[in-house]
């Protein structure tokens, strides 16, 4: 129960991932890139960090290459730090 928030917020962020690549594909309107971010930024940057590999979307952009793993990183540091009890 404890990681249910982050099971969430994870899979929305690799779905929105996903569904911003099939947006761009057919040239319709898109998730905001700060949206994007912002879901990583909140807990979700491991679903980020994968939605961007699976759908190979935005890894040319040096701000979401280098700073969703940065984002990622750091929330892990942070959990480990903390421990899992308050999670």
């Amino acid at each position: 129960m404890k990681y249910i928030y982050l099971i969430v917020i994870n899979a929305v962020a690799f779905l929105m991932y996903g569904i911003d690549k099939e947006k761009a594909r057919k040239g319709k309107w898109r998730i905001k890139e700060k949206d994007l971010i912002l879901v990583a930024v909140i807990g979700g940057s491991i679903g980020a960090f994968l939605g961007m590999h699976f759908f190979h979307h935005k890894t040319r952009h040096w701000y979401f290459r280098y700073g969703i793993p940065v984002i990622m990183i750091l929330q892990i540091i942070i959990i480990a730090v903390m421990g899992a009890k308050y999670l």
